[in-house]
């Protein structure tokens, strides 16, 4: 499915979403953020989808940000077009708010990720990046902060001293960087971006889907714990994860020498 600022494909079990607006470096206007929030629904929601991959259109950006430009010149829209941004704008769930997303998510970051753009990849469970990528969060230079949880994920993911290197200079950092410090899974060539992506959706579609958010649900919410405590919390996913058919199936395919079927239920 093709939109003005997305498109929105499903290939098997998985979605791939791509922010679609290259002349602008896929920068995030309320258009964009309310189709890629149509389109996380619709993972969410339908069974057939495991998971779900989000990348950007053109070899320059994954996402330059938020679309500024637009910001700018609302205040020049007719009151019909400005009540119909508002409306979206209520309708959208972001990803950086889905704290509880179920199904895993990567970011193959293709180029620029920087502010709103560099916060839709922290909000993923995994990110690829091309070696020419850069990452940062410019907001302080621009008046702003990285409000979209930027300024709260990257001291987690990182590790403090170095994220505040950035967070409060606004600098960007490379991809190469970015491996070292512990942000991206792996920095490839971009022309094997998308393959060496497709081997982490691969190795994720060879697990039990329901074993798979059953770790997500279990490794994320018990962050917000003591190791002993987070060790010791019941976690519904893990609960449905035990009474399903998968948790059956795998143990009895083992045991009989085949690959599993998986029913994610």
């Amino acid at each position: 499915m093709k939109t003005a600022t997305t498109e929105f494909k499903i290939e098997g079990r998985v979605a791939w979403i791509t922010l679609d607006r290259p002349r602008a470096m896929n920068a995030l206007n309320i258009e964009l953020k309310w189709q890629l929030s149509k389109h996380l629904d619709e993972v969410a929601q339908n069974d057939e989808i495991w998971m779900a991959v989000i990348t950007g259109r053109g070899e320059r950006a994954f996402s330059a940000g938020a679309d500024l430009k637009e910001r700018a010149s609302l205040s020049t829209l007719s009151e019909e077009a400005r009540s119909l941004l508002k409306q979206k704008e209520q309708e959208t769930q972001h990803i950086i708010s889905r704290w509880d997303f179920g199904k895993p998510l990567i970011a193959m970051v293709n180029g620029f990720a920087l502010g709103g753009g560099f916060e839709i990849a922290l909000a993923c469970d995994l990110i690829i990046a091309s070696d020419h990528a850069e990452f940062g969060l410019p907001e302080p230079r621009r008046g702003l902060i990285a409000g979209s949880a930027g300024v709260h994920r990257l001291p987690r993911q990182m590790g403090l001293k170095p994220a505040m290197g950035y967070l409060l200079t606004g600098r960007h950092f490379t991809a190469a960087r970015a491996y070292e410090l512990g942000l991206v899974n792996e920095v490839v060539p971009l022309e094997d971006l998308r393959a060496v992506t497709e081997t982490y959706v691969n190795d994720i579609l060879r697990c039990a889907p329901l074993a798979v958010r059953a770790t997500k649900a279990s490794a994320m919410q018990g962050l917000d714990h003591p190791l002993r405590d987070a060790f010791q919390r019941d976690y519904p996913e893990e609960l449905a994860r035990r009474a399903s058919l998968d948790a059956l199936e795998g143990p009895r395919a083992f045991a009989e020498k085949r690959t599993p079927i998986w029913q994610g239920r």
